[in-house]
């Protein structure tokens, strides 16, 4: 930025945040004692089909793991295979890559991996056919683990989570298209109940093993359904995700600056519910908080380019656009038929320049009097730094815990802005 235009940056404030925590203490001894009190009725020789999805899940390799080793101690013969939906470029090997990248690998799971893209129909719902990966369809039971928890495109009693993986992720790139379409005449919630219902009915669903996590990205709770019990299930372990879920703590917000954006972050890259804007423009969704601009600095290397979200910040780096991968980054967006998520918001050499022309645009408040709050990125909020305008405020809440004395944003020589 030109030295006549250069802004004065407010002085910032490290916080730490204070949310529930319960936690999962033994993984293994979880998914086992859940899975064997579900009343499962795969018997020895069964082949099980485990769907494992593309979201950045703690533990989620573990999770699996102890999945596939409790059906290999019935006598079952599991295997994994990817349930993603578009996800990796729409192809098997990306998405093999995907779960690989989790640390889901046949040496990890000690079981095969199976992927296709192929799908065969199993029933209909909306008028339309419910479609269902190949690999699953020829197994005598299909096994589901997912994360529940509030969606980045819709609110509704059921979200993102095991009916979500019915849907998008067993119907593989051509439920995904079907289904994303569907979502604009029909509405999210519709769509996912009415196939994840279909594919109950019609599909030979052993279980689905729903995840919670608390507001510090850490496995809260862990919980084995069977068929009969996912959908009750599913919806109240979401009102416990929404209740343990991280948020930012202040509403009216001038500048968030976000030093990292991506998939293994958030399906949207910036999750949606902590930004208050939505994925896409086809659902009612809550503006809370209220932020005039978004910085978005970096993108993480586990994206492998895919920076779908990108459209939710209004200023971003060279540094990363320069990283991004259009193809998978289009494929993510038009599935969805949320172009916006890809539109690349303006670009600046440095952080610098980025945040400063953030704070140029929000109108007479003066920059160093501006409410500015600095995430590392939308799943790491325990602690953050908050410009000294929300002083009084962290002073007066219990769940906030000021680490520290004001002090100015610091770059580098090159005007990167020094890691939190």
């Amino acid at each position: 930025m030109p030295e006549a235009l250069r802004v004065m940056l407010p002085k910032m404030l490290r916080i730490r945040q204070n949310f529930p925590r319960p936690r999962v203490a033994d993984i293994p001894e979880a998914v086992a004692a859940t899975l064997g009190a579900a009343g499962l009725r795969i018997a020895r020789g069964d082949t099980v089909a485990v769907g494992a999805g593309s979201r950045g899940i703690a533990n989620i390799a573990a999770i699996v793991g102890a999945a596939v080793k409790y059906l290999r101690d019935l006598g079952a013969k599991p295997f994994v295979f990817p349930a993603m939906g578009s996800h990796g470029g729409g192809t098997p090997e990306g998405q093999l890559s995907v779960l690989e990248r989790y640390g889901i690998t046949e040496a990890a799971m000690g079981c095969p991996i199976r992927a296709t893209m192929d799908v065969v129909p199993v029933g209909e719902a909306l008028g339309l056919p419910v479609w269902l990966d190949r690999h699953a369809s020829e197994a005598d039971w299909i096994g589901l683990v997912n994360r529940v928890k509030p969606h980045t495109d819709f609110k509704g009693a059921i979200e993102s989570g095991l009916f979500k993986m019915m849907t998008i992720g067993l119907g593989k790139y051509t439920g995904a298209l079907q289904y994303h379409r569907a979502n604009i005449q029909h509405g999210y919630e519709t769509v996912i109940t009415a196939v994840g219902r279909e594919m109950l009915a019609k599909a030979r669903i052993a279980f689905g093993l729903g995840i919670v996590e608390n507001g510090y990205d850490e496995t809260a709770r862990i919980e084995a359904f069977s068929a009969e019990d996912l959908e009750a299930g599913e919806r109240r372990l979401l009102k416990q995700a929404r209740e343990w879920m991280a948020r930012l703590p202040f509403s009216m917000i001038d500048v968030l600056v976000v030093e990292e954006m991506g998939k293994n972050i958030s399906g949207a890259g910036m999750d949606t519910n902590v930004i208050g804007r939505p994925a896409n423009p086809h659902e009612p969704f809550p503006a809370d908080p209220k932020i005039l601009w978004i910085a978005a600095l970096d993108l993480t290397e586990e994206s492998y380019g895919n920076a779908v979200g990108i459209g939710n910040a209004d200023f971003t780096t060279r540094r990363l656009v320069d990283k991004i991968d259009m193809k998978p980054t289009l494929i993510n967006a038009i599935t969805a038929c949320a172009p916006g998520g890809a539109k690349i918001p303006p670009a600046y050499d440095t952080d610098r320049e980025a945040i400063e022309t953030a704070l140029s645009c929000i109108g007479l408040t003066p920059p160093e009097q501006a409410r500015v709050i600095r995430i590392r990125n939308t799943l790491m909020l325990g602690e953050l730094e908050v410009s000294e305008a929300f002083g009084p405020e962290v002073d007066r809440r219990a769940d906030l815990t000021a680490l520290g004395a004001g002090a100015p944003l610091a770059f580098d020589a090159a005007g990167r802005l020094l890691p939190l």
